[in-house]
Parts: C-alpha cells; sequence; structure tokens
C-alpha cells in the first residue's frame, strides 16, 4: 500500500500529515487515562512487605547492620505520611477518626490478651507499689499516647519463660505510639509543609539534635515525656517527606539534588555513629543513637521515594510474589504486633528439644542457631495472624477473613487488590 503525504504549516511549524484511513490502520486505540485516586501502589506495597520482613529479622538476629541496609522505621512511618496526606483531601477529624479506628482494635485485642497473660503471672496493681499509679496508667492501652504498662520482671509462669518475657513481647507499641501522634498532628504538618516545606521538612531534624545533644542527660525531663517526644522527631522527617512525596513537592526540584544531597546526608549520619562510644568488642547499633538514625533514616528514605516507579501493576519478574506481599500489607498491624510473641514461643519451643539426648549431644549447633528459632518462629507468626488478625478487617469496615490471600484470575496479570 502506498500513502500521499501532506506537508504543512500550522503556527510556524511544520507537521507531517498522514491520512486518517492509514493511521487508524497502524495505531492503536488511544487508552482512557487511568485513575490513580485511590487505587493501590504496588511499589510502596513493596517497601512495606520489605520493611516487616527485615523487623522481624533484626528482633531475631539483632545484626546491627540490619538498620543499615534498611532503615524499616523510617520507611513504614514515610509510607504512613504518605497515605495520611492522600486521606486529608477529606476533612480532617474524620480522617483522623478513620486511622485510629484502624490502628487502635488491633492493639486494644493484643492488649487484653498480654494484660491478662501478665496479670496470671502476678502482675497487678500492688506490684508497682502505687496500685492508684497502675489503674491510671492502664488508660495507655485505650488510647497509647504515652507507653502502655508492662512488668518488667514477672514470674515466668514457673520458670517456664524468661521473667522478662512481657518487656519483649510490647517492644513493637512504641511505634503504635509514635504513629497516633504524627497522625494527630497530621492537618497541622500538612499546613506547615504547603507553607514552609524546607523548613517544616528540617524541623524535626534540628530538634532531634538540640534534644540529644543538649538535654539527654537532665533529669527533670519525665521519662514517657522524653520517649514520646524522642521518637517523634526522630522519625518525623521520613513522615514529613512521606507527605511532601504525596503533595508532589519533591518533583518540582531538580532531578539531580536528591541524588546528590541524601547520600551525603547518610554520610553524616554514619560519621555520627562511628564516632559515638560503645564498649570494647561490641558493634555500636544505629537505633541507639537518635541522630544517627534521623539522618540515615530521612537520606535512605529521601532516595527511595526519589526512585519510586509508581506501579500499578507488578513487573513480571516480582508479579509471583503478589499474593505474599499483599498478604503482608493486609496484615501489617497484626504481623508487627504479634511477631515478638511468637519470637518468644520459638524459644519457649526450643528449650524442650535440649532434653532430647540425641539432639543435645549431635545437633547442639542446630538448638543454639537463630535460624532454628527464626524457623519455628515463622509459622507461629502465620498461625497468630491468622488467629488475631481478622480485627484488621473489622476495624476497616470490610467483611471479616481469615486469610485475605489475592486470588489471581486466569488469563490476567495481578494487579492491585
Amino acid at each position: 500500500m502506498t500513502a500521499s503525504v501532506e506537508w504543512g504549516r500550522t503556527h510556524d511549524t511544520v507537521q507531517l500529515r498522514v491520512p486518517d484511513a492509514l493511521r487508524q490502520q497502524y495505531e492503536p486505540e488511544p487508552e482512557a487515562p487511568v485513575q490513580r485516586k485511590g487505587g493501590r501502589d504496588r511499589y510502596l506495597d513493596l517497601l512495606r512487605a520489605l520493611a516487616l520482613g527485615r523487623v522481624v529479622l533484626y528482633h531475631n538476629f539483632s545484626w546491627f547492620w540490619l538498620p543499615l541496609v534498611f532503615p524499616s522505621m523510617g520507611v513504614m512511618f514515610a509510607l504512613a505520611g504518605s497515605l495520611m496526606t492522600r486521606s486529608l483531601s477529606r476533612p480532617a477529624l474524620g480522617v483522623i477518626r478513620g486511622r485510629l479506628r484502624r490502628l487502635l482494635p488491633p492493639m486494644w485485642l493484643f492488649g487484653a490478651i498480654v494484660i491478662t497473660l501478665q496479670i496470671l503471672d502476678g502482675w497487678g496493681p500492688d506490684s508497682e507499689g502505687h496500685p492508684s499509679w497502675w489503674w491510671g496508667k492502664l488508660a495507655f492501652w485505650i488510647l497509647p499516647l504515652s507507653t502502655p504498662p508492662f512488668a518488667d520482671e514477672l514470674g515466668g509462669f514457673h520458670g517456664h519463660v524468661e521473667t522478662t518475657w512481657a518487656d519483649q513481647v510490647v517492644v513493637p507499641l512504641w511505634y503504635l505510639r509514635a504513629y497516633l501522634w504524627y497522625v494527630l498532628l497530621s492537618p497541622l504538618m500538612l499546613r506547615a509543609l504547603r507553607r514552609f516545606p524546607v523548613a517544616t521538612l528540617l524541623a524535626p531534624l534540628a530538634v532531634v539534635a538540640v534534644m540529644n545533644l543538649f538535654f539527654a542527660e537532665q533529669e527533670f525531663i519525665p521519662s514517657r515525656i522524653w520517649e514520646t517526644a524522642d521518637d517523634f522527631v526522630t522519625f518525623g522527617a521520613c513522615w514529613i517527606l512521606g507527605m511532601a512525596h504525596q503533595e508532589g513537592l519533591l518533583k518540582k526540584i531538580p532531578q539531580y539534588v536528591v541524588p546528590s544531597i541524601a547520600p551525603l546526608i547518610m554520610v553524616a549520619g554514619l560519621w555520627y555513629l562511628t564516632t559515638r562510644p560503645v564498649e570494647p568488642g561490641e558493634a555500636t547499633d544505629i537505633e541507639s543513637w537518635p541522630i544517627a538514625q534521623a539522618l540515615w533514616s530521612i537520606g535512605f528514605v529521601a532516595m527511595l521515594l526519589h526512585l519510586s516507579p509508581s506501579w500499578e501493576q507488578w513487573p513480571r519478574r516480582l508479579e509471583r510474589w503478589n499474593g505474599l506481599i499483599s498478604l503482608l500489607n493486609s496484615r501489617a498491624v497484626s504481623v508487627y504486633l504479634w511477631h515478638e510473641v511468637a519470637l518468644v514461643l520459638a524459644v519457649l519451643a526450643v528449650d524442650p528439644l535440649w532434653k532430647i539426648d540425641f539432639l543435645s549431644e549431635n545437633l547442639p549447633w542446630l538448638l543454639n542457631s537463630p535460624w532454628f528459632t527464626l524457623l519455628l518462629a515463622i509459622p507461629l507468626i502465620a498461625l497468630l495472624v491468622l488467629t488475631f488478625g481478622w480485627i484488621e478487617d473489622v476495624a476497616a469496615k470490610r467483611p471479616p477473613r481469615l486469610f485475605p490471600y489475592p486470588r489471581r484470575q486466569r488469563g490476567k496479570r495481578r494487579s492491585a487488590d
């Protein structure tokens, strides 16, 4: 087939005119623009799943380098800040109420079980010498504006578990406390970000530096207030950076700025970390130094958000992981709350194996291995999430499901669920 080509001039530009019949034959039909509103970004889902996995590994192995390889907490707060900002297109009060509704019921269920177990193990109003304070502090299990109370040491159920088991299982609660404060203050932070973007982003970094350089040793600041404020400012810049990403502010700066500045911020955090005093033979854990953690996390998160490809569908190489990643995102709060319980139970399950002569004599390396503990903990996490995860559906006003694993339709690629 041959076609005639005409040349014309429109608004002083030369255009190639192709006959309509030929163009319709070889050009695909235009697709309607994809509406991103309310859809899932699979890249962010992947980051959240990786963050949860890293948290479990860190609490099992205590490898000091894991928070450097992937600073999960900074990533999780940035993702939550981005989602919160998208929701704030609606009235703020309703958004806050909705976030609290999703957050608190899983924590209440967790708290009801943990408090009951502590009481059965000897905890109560008289255990701390101040019965009225004990009852008053229980209110933080209802609204965690401060750390919910727990027993530092218990009877260990007649020696069957560690006496510090409660201290171990409540470790994740600091995240929910910080998340609550971010949610409550997000409308003010978003307003400040829109008016003073640079100052708002840098403010948490400045405050965490001042607090830890000049006030860390001051005894006049109550520990509850210090812990709450310190966690808030340590990851505040990550939350605000997630808000800026959702607002499109990062796209307004030249593309070379983030890859140029973010590594320098991370180097500054690493330098601060390596100059901290530690005991001989011990590694410096970044999670013990808020300034280093704040700088490393904000630089790392900035790079992740700069690279953000915004996947509406999985790349084919990642498509096989859709089910697991979707499941983790559907049960993120439950996995985070219950994984420490699973690790404690896994250690408890290993102890009787030492009484088996064959195992203790021939496989002591296996019983001592944290990999073996993790191998036992993974199905326990699955069991706990299967048992208690449905509360997340109830909190989100969805029909409760025991196992929200997405099913793939034949002939279709997996997309956002």
